[in-house]
């Protein structure tokens, strides 16, 4: 998810909040409370006496197009949840469970045959979309056509192993599948055929990039003019610079509670323009029910104390990261880059965010506990396998055999206080490099696209990753591999620009591998990840935590380790 991919800004903490994590965690899979305030897993059966009521989102920012084949962001991500659905879907739970894949738009898991290559799904009957009109084989087909179509950020790593996508990526207006996406609408069935086996493709299948949207929707980013949707709410009107509505869509019935639980609140009010410190403020005297942003440093030990029991702490299998533009000078250079990531103090960078209680130095691109990682750190005075501190002797050597010393970079962060304060500190340390370095702060709104397209000549900017799923590939394939460099694109999620031939060949042996063998194939993705960190096109930051505060208001909260808090699911009555 992104994944920024999926969150800007996450929160920082001080001791007093962090004291009442174990409290106040969604972890647990215990049973729902009666208590509006307190924590829950979901339950078997729709509580119709907390139906009803508006829910209060506030944001510093919007998170730009709302059409879910389009954006890639953590802050509408969450709230598709809610809204679209695919021919499978992630589990609407709390908890491990969140991982397990399910069908949702399919009356059943699919029939895979032709050695993995082919995947069959019965359509469900009786589905209908917010404008009133029948699902049909037809909407599939053409919704995987406007993947390619849209040029989804996606459409070249999850769904080109799809039989005909290579065309489809190749001129994407005409974009077709005849072959690879085949509706019978006799038989209510859609088939989809790979060039390979897959084992990760049901996961592709689940996230919202795969939706199911009519089949007369725009073949373009549709923006700020939502599309129906076949969840449990719809958009009623979207102002990037003030507002989002979702309210009920009135042709929902719930099919499946796993899938698409019904919501709880009737309307979900989320606003956009307000500083963090007004966020915390609402959510405090009960205008606001929950905040995107980060809290600021300074309401952080009033939240952590009068507030704590409304503090829900969860670990992610994320990291926070700065690019490093591999086609443009100075980081052109390897040694540059190189340079960079021996300099960069990961211990300011955890403080900063607020701790080492909500965040850890990161040293690989695949996060702790995460399918193929390596205790590894190639940037760590000293060496070892994780990070002690910089060398910024050794970072300075490598500036001046590089030659690119007195060279200007501009540093592209969002601009919420969290990605400032960090944009800051990279900006004091290249200065120290002998580098010109300037801070470009941009709206959340528009930095992560900002970022994406080189048309900007970004050279160095501050993000971060969450994942889609829980595989190696969707870090390393999707972050770094040739496929996902789209030059002078707006999803162009490689952002780095990094394509190396060699290092692409080992992706690409670590996802065959994949199809027969995993534990075998999670050693390679390490390889491919102490491979990538020695041409150092990023630079891992840390590995954060994730703090959900809301009001008084709120119940059944949920944390989702897929998606992150089910906000459908909040009761608000």
């Amino acid at each position: 998810m992104s994944r920024n991919a999926r969150r800007g800004a996450l929160a920082a903490a001080t001791v007093a909040l962090t004291l009442t994590a174990a409290a106040c965690s969604s972890s647990s899979d215990s049973g729902p409370s009666s208590d509006p305030g307190a924590s829950s897993s979901s339950s078997s059966a729709f509580q119709a006496q907390h139906k009803g009521g508006t829910l209060k989102l506030v944001a510093h920012a919007a998170a730009g197009s709302f059409d879910p084949q389009v954006n890639y962001t953590l802050q509408y991500w969450q709230l598709f949840q809610s809204m679209y659905d695919g021919l499978l879907a992630f589990k609407k739970v709390n908890g491990q469970e969140s991982f397990t894949v399910v069908p949702d738009l399919a009356t059943a898991m699919p029939k895979v045959t032709n050695g993995g290559k082919t995947y069959t799904f019965t359509l469900r009957k009786g589905v209908t979309f917010s404008n009133g009109k029948a699902l049909t084989t037809d909407d599939v087909v053409a919704s995987f056509q406007r993947i390619f179509k849209v040029s989804s950020p996606t459409a070249g790593t999850f769904y080109n192993g799809i039989v005909g996508a290579d065309a489809c990526l190749k001129t994407p207006a005409s974009c077709t599948l005849p072959k690879g996406v085949i509706g019978d609408a006799k038989a209510n069935t859609v088939t989809i055929n790979l060039t390979a086996s897959d084992p990760e493709f049901e996961y592709k299948l689940a996230v919202p990039h795969a939706v199911v949207v009519p089949k007369d929707s725009p073949t373009k980013d549709a923006g700020t003019k939502p599309l129906p949707s076949t969840g449990p709410y719809m958009a009623a009107s979207y102002d990037p610079n003030r507002a989002l509505k979702l309210v009920r869509n009135p042709h929902f019935k719930e099919w499946s509670r796993q899938a698409e639980p019904q919501g709880y609140p009737d309307a979900i009010d989320y606003t956009f323009g307000q500083t963090v410190e007004s966020e915390v403020t609402a959510i405090e005297n009960g205008q606001a029910d929950w905040m995107y942003d980060a809290p600021p440093a300074d309401r952080l030990n009033e939240i952590g104390t009068k507030y704590a029991s409304r503090a829900h702490v969860n670990p992610l299998t994320a990291f926070w990261y700065a690019t490093l533009n591999v086609n443009m000078a100075p980081f052109n250079n390897k040694l540059a880059r190189q340079a960079i990531n021996w300099a960069v103090d990961r211990s300011a960078v955890v403080r900063l965010y607020g701790g080492t209680n909500l965040a850890s130095p990161a040293c690989t691109v695949l996060p702790p506990g995460f399918p193929g990682h390596v205790e590894s750190c190639a940037y760590t005075k000293g060496g070892g396998t994780t990070w002690k501190a910089a060398d910024l002797a050794k970072a300075k050597e490598l500036v001046k055999q590089s030659g690119t010393a007195g060279q200007e970079v501009g540093i592209v962060v969002q601009d919420d206080d969290v990605n400032k304060s960090i944009g800051q500190y990279l900006q004091s340390l290249l200065t120290q490099l002998g580098y010109k370095a300037t801070l470009k702060p941009l709206s959340g709104n528009i930095q992560f696209t900002y970022i994406q397209n080189t048309k900007n000549k970004v050279q160095l900017a501050l993000t971060s990753w969450y994942q889609d799923y829980p595989a190696a590939s969707d870090f390393l394939n999707v972050l770094l591999s040739c496929a996902s460099y789209h030059p002078g694109s707006d999803s162009s999620i490689n952002i780095s620009g990094f394509c190396d031939k060699g290092v692409d060949a080992k992706m690409q042996a670590a996802l065959k591998t994949s199809q027969t063998d995993k534990a075998s194939a999670d050693k390679q993705w390490g390889a491919v990840d102490q491979s990538v960190m020695a041409q150092s096109p990023v630079v891992p930051l840390i590995n954060p935590k994730m703090i959900d505060f809301t009001s008084t208001r709120v119940g059944n909260y949920q944390f989702s380790k897929q998606f992150y808090m089910l906000v459908g699911q909040l009761w608000v009555k």
